[in-house]
């Protein structure tokens, strides 16, 4: 891929690039943007460095595709991103050109040798154009892949406060924020006003467990004896490990083959679906009651 500009640079005159062009040696993808092969056989990463190059200098792939190249999430979009410093922008066909006056060098990167935004500009640009869970999803993502930076993150919220996709990233952060969410006693607390709201049969509270299993003893955050049922208040801070999350799921592996049942809710759930949190308790203990 050549801008009009390289090729000159390498010796050629305009005219022999136009002629090169006639012939076919040459192929012009947009304004000033030529390549060895014709548009219709270019790689979706071709046509990503066709559209930076198209845009002029400081452009970057941006927002959904900018995700893709990150491998944050799929792009089939037929237009691609672009994001451009500054109050002006080319029209390029096939691009959508977003325009920044926050877009700086350290905001950019390169993948596969395209220039792209960095993984926390393009969480903050992804947010403004796709929905919550998506957005959500993408953090994930990031989280699962082992790239997720928080403080990269906050900083393009502080630099971009007013951004279109800066609140619904912060609403999106919430899952990701350990040190502002409720303590483990909150959520428990919470959970046990829910009980007494919807009269349902006082749990015990922070139970020791010594199943006789040859393990260590263990503690459960809320049990019902008599229908052997152990629910978990989850809060990130401490369940959100890489450590928590393999002991947690041999604790309940212990507890089915002794014969419970285990219920997790999140601090999520208990703040936003309090009703869905009651209506899976309420069924359960009938269940096993019976």
């Amino acid at each position: 891929m050549f801008t009009l500009g390289h090729l000159v640079a390498e010796g050629l005159s305009v005219s022999a690039v136009h002629k090169r062009t006639a012939t076919g040696r040459l192929h012009r993808i947009h304004r000033g943007v030529y390549s060895l092969v014709p548009a219709d056989q270019l790689t979706w990463r071709g046509r990503y460095l066709a559209a930076v190059l198209a845009c002029g200098d400081g452009a970057a792939v941006s927002h959904r595709e900018a995700a893709a190249l990150h491998n944050l999430r799929p792009s089939n979009r037929s237009a691609i991103d672009v994001t451009v410093p500054g109050r002006s922008a080319p029209a390029v066909s096939g691009v959508t050109v977003h325009r920044s006056v926050t877009l700086t060098a350290a905001d950019v990167t390169v993948v596969d040798g395209i220039p792209c935004t960095t993984l926390a500009r393009t969480h903050l640009d992804l947010a403004a154009v796709v929905p919550l869970q998506q957005t959500e999803r993408a953090l994930n993502q990031a989280e699962a892949m082992g790239v997720l930076n928080l403080r990269t993150i906050h900083d393009q919220l502080q630099r971009n406060p007013h951004a279109p996709g800066a609140q619904q990233l912060w609403a999106a952060l919430e899952l990701y924020t350990p040190d502002t969410a409720p303590t483990e006693s909150d959520l428990e607390e919470r959970f046990v006003a829910l009980c007494r709201a919807a009269a349902l049969p006082a749990p015990e509270r922070q139970v020791w467990f010594t199943l006789g299993d040859g393990g260590e003893p263990f503690r459960v955050d809320f049990l019902w004896r008599a229908q052997r049922l152990v629910l978990e208040a989850d809060g990130r801070k401490f369940h959100g490990t890489a450590r928590a999350f393999e002991d947690d799921r041999r604790r309940d592996q212990r507890l089915a083959r002794a014969q419970w049942q285990v219920v997790r809710v999140t601090r999520r759930q208990l703040e936003d679906d309090p009703a869905w949190v009651v209506e899976t308790v309420t069924d359960v203990l009938r269940r096993r009651a019976a």
